[in-house]
């Protein structure tokens, strides 16, 4: 198992509870494919440097996190059809 980051960014829209709820849904979306995660920091809302779908701003979240490397495709197809996830990028540490 290989150490990952996780970075997203949810619409800044989104109401505060649904926030919550898309956060423990992406953390159990890696629990079921066998990760672990080390830890969750919630970075809050922050401005884009340049537009992004015609907004400006968004609450970013970061997930350090040990799974299987071929899971993260799944994982991030998973994510790109997630409503309220503007963008989102895995590294490997």
């Amino acid at each position: 198992m290989n150490k990952y980051e996780l970075l997203y960014i949810i619409s800044s829209s989104t109401s505060d509870q649904e926030k919550e709820e898309l956060v423990k849904k992406i953390n159990q979306l890696i629990e079921s494919k066998g990760g672990e995660i080390e830890g969750t920091d919630k970075w809050g809302t922050r401005k884009f440097a340049y537009p992004i779908d015609f907004k400006n701003e968004g609450y970013y979240v970061l997930v350090n996190f040990s799974i299987n490397p071929e899971m993260i495709n799944e994982i991030n197809n998973l994510m790109n059809i997630t409503d309220n996830v503007v963008r989102q990028i895995f590294v490997k540490k």
